[in-house]
């Protein structure tokens, strides 16, 4: 019994080579209108799309292969012997190779490169990846010839459905992109830039006009994201001031404003142009302190109407309400690929820290220690946050070594080093990082602990008279 084969592709290399190594195996090959003259021409037996769905090509040949004897081929259930009855008594023949790639979009972005028939190809093999092998790129054709014999394995067909997912969805990211609004730069001026929203998601930002006419940078949706981010990890009244994707200053208190000036003071110099965000509405009161320093943009959920008419003589400043949640998972757009992962906001409970150095806190000393492992988790690895009061005074980010963060931190935050408390976002792997904060210090530290040195870490705190916590977790950020 003849198994059937159906190939539509815009990337025609090597095609000939897997069609003939598929009718060798007793494959019926069914392609679209220029596939199908691609091979005829080469002298091999093709049947036309439209003999199989009885219908010419519709829309100057944009509809092809969006037929019920198309997708019902590929899409049945093998094991449902209701729905191969079905496909037979509507001689409909299974499909089990799809053979797909799109339209070449990013190189010439205009409506008619949208694919939709090979889209809709390529999500329906994948889906039915149980059953149907999907080849999506001419360099896994030679490894499916090789295959023919034995036949290709369960995991092999699952992987290639997974990668044509990710196929589909940087394809689907490129339209996104070329059809979102631009952005006035991305990262450099010399970059371009454009914000591909998700909508649904709760995360979406609303601008709030203050008659401006100077446009979002890819810069401060970054910064207001990150700023956004840290303060969401607090349930008091809370204010972040972000500059370059790295907290000048997080602060809580009792009250907006409260906050604010407590976050401005961490490090009121870094703070010049930074990104503000607080979780609480902006009041008028909150707006006129506001006003008083230079900044690109303030994010909050909302705004008073005269918090906005105070505001509004800052020509420079942009304000983005947005909704109090948090997007579910975040990730990286690296070489050939997009990382993703879950969210890291994880709250933890400070009940269940081990105290491995020193004299247990209060209940207020550990909200204190609670609040700076809170913050530490919105600063670029390597990073140590020293914290006062529910408020940051030292910001070590973004170093390679742990003990050059704890130096930053501890430079940063000075006499107000004395009797605060540090976080680390990650183990001490020498005790010199802590022995730098213990120095300046602080009161109490709390870590993830793990390190093959910890006992030598934990020997020289409690020598020096600190407390310290193993959390168990660490909160890495890059």
């Amino acid at each position: 019994m003849k198994r059937r084969a159906l190939i539509s592709v815009t990337n025609k290399d090597a095609l000939v080579d897997l069609s003939k190594a598929l009718i060798q195996s007793n494959y019926e090959i069914v392609a679209t209108t220029g596939t199908a003259k691609s091979l005829k021409g080469m002298g091999l037996p093709v049947t036309a799309i439209e003999e199989v769905t009885g219908v010419e090509e519709l829309a100057g040949g944009r509809v092809k292969s969006l037929h019920p004897n198309i997708f019902a081929g590929i899409l049945a259930d093998r094991d449902s012997k209701s729905e191969m009855e079905q496909l037979e008594r509507s001689h409909i023949a299974p499909v089990d190779v799809v053979v797909v790639n799109l339209y070449d979009f990013a190189s010439n972005p205009k409506s008619d490169e949208i694919d939709i028939g090979g889209s809709a190809l390529m999500r329906a093999a994948a889906k039915n990846h149980r059953f149907v092998t999907l080849l999506t790129n001419p360099k896994f054709y030679q490894e499916f010839i090789d295959s023919l014999p034995l036949g290709i394995s369960d995991q092999r067909r699952e992987e290639l459905a997974g990668i044509a997912f990710a196929t589909s969805l940087r394809y689907e990211m490129e339209i996104a992109r070329h059809l979102a609004p631009s952005l006035r730069y991305g990262e450099n001026p010399h970059q371009k830039g454009a914000l591909v929203a998700f909508s649904g998601d709760n995360s979406g930002a609303k601008r709030v006009d203050l008659n401006t006419q100077k446009a979002l940078s890819y810069n401060n949706l970054l910064d207001a994201d990150a700023a956004w981010r840290a303060v969401l990890d607090h349930e008091r009244n809370s204010c972040a001031i972000i500059k370059h994707g790295n907290p000048c200053g997080i602060a809580s208190a009792d009250s907006m404003l409260v906050a604010f000036k407590k976050a401005l003071e961490s490090d009121p110099v870094s703070s010049f142009g930074g990104v503000v965000a607080l979780n609480g509405t902006v009041d008028e009161d909150l707006a006129k302190d506001l006003s008083e320093i230079f900044l690109e943009v303030i994010i909050a959920p909302a705004f008073t109407p005269r918090s906005i008419e105070v505001l509004s003589n800052k020509r420079e400043l942009r304000l983005l309400e947005v909704e109090r949640s948090k997007p579910k998972f975040t990730g990286h757009l690296i070489s050939g690929g997009l990382l993703l992962q879950e969210m890291d906001d994880v709250q933890s409970d400070p009940s269940e820290w081990e105290l491995v150095a020193g004299n247990a806190l209060s209940d207020e000393m550990m909200q204190e220690l609670r609040f700076a492992w809170r913050c530490v988790r919105s600063v670029k690895s390597n990073a140590i946050v020293i914290a006062k009061n529910q408020a940051t005074v030292g910001i070590g980010m973004g170093q390679v070594s742990r003990v050059d963060a704890a130096r930053l931190a501890v430079s940063h935050a000075g006499d107000r080093a004395r009797g605060a408390f540090a976080a680390s976002d990650g183990f001490f792997p020498f005790a010199d990082g802590a022995v730098e904060l213990a120095r300046a210090g602080v009161s109490a530290i709390v870590q993830p602990g793990g390190s093959k040195r910890d006992n030598e870490v934990i020997e020289a705190v409690a020598s020096m008279g600190v407390t310290m916590y193993f959390t168990g977790r660490r909160h890495f950020s890059h």
